[in-house]
């Protein structure tokens, strides 16, 4: 599908565009920044409905800012002598380190948002060294993970990560990998600052647009409309991307794409731990993962990391999964109700049957004492006092079930591109690693979307994303890279 730009309207009824992006979160913003370098002329407009950008997943905050690289993420392993999930995961995280550093070559991004935090996982008792151990051995083989490091010696894990050491009982096995090449990447900052490059490119932003209604048209446009603070808004366009979080798959639905039936979501929310007080924060220069809890969802594995947000040192622990209706940290209470239709209704049944243990564990969670809470956080950290830490509530994660022929519903933990009518509308839907490799995701869209354009597009994609996987692509043996500091 070829799009040409469009006359342009000063109304905000009835405007058209070539594409309009929903919602101004980092996977919009990196859509946004790629378009406007391969099709300079196209028009662009994205529609946010809260009052500014990056307020929702993308908030610093609302993520634990990991740069998931599957250099410390054992649940991208759980088989230990398979690394294909974590080797293809570091592969596209390296695709987005290499386009943000060309933004930053060409002074369209400036590199604060991302700062030089070394990845660490730590785990203990026997069973789970012997995995480690052999989860080592394995990704020994791949050149991207041939820097880390192991050990089983409690001296060099606390020259690695002091807090985790001190006070600990040192009869139980313990096990640990050390990488120093991972990274802390504040998702917020990043996002605006996308977002102003693409406005200084001639984008539209607007804010406060809420998207309520998507509607195909006889010559296979879109219809975009919604409500405003100054009343309603229509707008039209031959391509439209849902990059709503949480509303997605209710976008999706409204669309009436076939792709997006059956499909349903599971809200899950989270809190963590955190901290600032200097004589805590400055012996933790690390992030550490470790095994999720027996029952818990991927996406629940705990971790001690350093956060650099706006220049400030951190520590934040957890995460704590917590529950809501609410598909969206600022959404409805009703918004979970409104994705149930009668065809995901028996994927919704068949997870909850087939999950039993995660409902559980998540109900465990939800009545959880504080006491309970800061017991987990001395598992990582013995001596951590109550006083120093206080609880911050982070985003709104839907997790994605899909239809499955012999399971009839299955809980889907990642993310994944959706798109329909013919290439003309796409979402994205599911979670972690989600913000890390949006890059990768979006050229997996485009390329989908618009393969009339995918050999033109070819060159400036290469200079911006040099495939790692070559022999001469960038992160292992050459090609550019985001400069970090910290």
């Amino acid at each position: 599908m070829t799009i040409r730009r469009s006359s342009s309207s000063t109304s905000q009824f009835d405007s058209r565009y070539d594409v309009v992006l929903i919602g101004g979160g980092i996977m919009s913003a990196t859509l946004g920044a790629l378009l406007t370098r391969l099709e300079p002329d196209w028009s662009v407009l994205v529609l946010e409905r809260l009052d500014d950008v990056a307020r929702e997943s993308s908030a610093a905050w609302n993520n634990a800012g990991t740069g998931h690289a599957g250099l410390c993420e054992l649940n991208y392993m759980p088989d230990p002598t398979d690394s294909s999930r974590a080797e293809e995961i570091g592969r596209q995280f390296l695709l987005s380190r290499q386009f943000w550093a060309a933004l930053v070559e060409a002074g369209d991004l400036s590199a604060s948002f991302v700062t030089a935090t070394p990845h660490m996982t730590v785990v203990f008792g026997n069973r789970d060294v012997a995995y480690l151990r052999r989860r080592y051995e394995t990704l020994q083989h791949s050149p991207l993970f041939s820097a880390m490091e192991y050990s089983e010696d409690p001296e060099v894990i606390a020259r690695w990560a002091p807090l985790v050491m001190d006070g600990r009982d040192e009869s139980v096995p313990i096990a640990a990998t050390f990488h120093e090449a991972g990274t802390d990447v504040d998702f917020g900052a990043l996002t605006r600052d996308l977002i102003r490059g693409m406005r200084d490119r001639g984008v539209e932003v607007r804010t406060g647009h809420e998207v309520t209604r998507l509607r195909r048209v006889p010559d296979g446009s879109w219809i975009v409309a919604g409500r405003s603070g100054s009343g309603r808004f229509s707008v039209r366009s031959r391509f439209v991307f849902v990059g709503a979080g949480g509303h997605a798959l209710k976008l999706l639905q409204k669309a009436g794409i076939p792709e997006a039936r059956g499909c349903a979501v599971l809200p899950i929310g989270a809190q963590f731990l955190h901290t600032d007080r200097p004589d805590v924060v400055s012996r933790h220069q690390v992030k550490v993962y470790g095994r999720a809890d027996v029952g818990a969802p991927p996406m629940s594995v705990p971790h001690l990391d350093k956060r650099v947000i706006d220049g400030h040192d951190s520590l934040m622990f957890g995460p704590y999964p917590t529950f809501s209706t609410r598909l969206l940290k600022q959404g409805r209470l009703t918004d979970l109700f409104t994705t149930i239709r009668l065809g995901n209704v028996a994927p919704l049944i068949a997870v909850g049957i087939r999950n039993l243990g995660l409902v559980r564990y998540l109900v465990g969670q939800l009545l959880a004492s504080r006491g309970r809470k800061l017991k987990q956080l001395r598992r990582f950290h013995p001596t951590a006092h109550d006083g120093d830490w206080s609880l911050i509530d982070a985003g709104q994660r839907a997790q994605l079930i899909k239809p499955h022929p012999r399971k009839i519903g299955v809980l889907a933990f990642g993310t994944e591109v959706v798109t329909g009518a013919e290439g003309t509308i796409a979402g994205l839907l599911g979670a972690s690693p989600g913000a890390s490799i949006a890059p990768a995701a979006m050229v997996e869209l485009l390329n989908t979307c618009f393969p009339d354009r995918t050999q033109y597009w070819r060159p400036t994609l290469e200079q911006l994303m040099p495939d790692p996987a070559q022999p001469d692509g960038a992160g292992v043996t050459g090609g550019h890279d985001v400069a970090v500091g910290g």
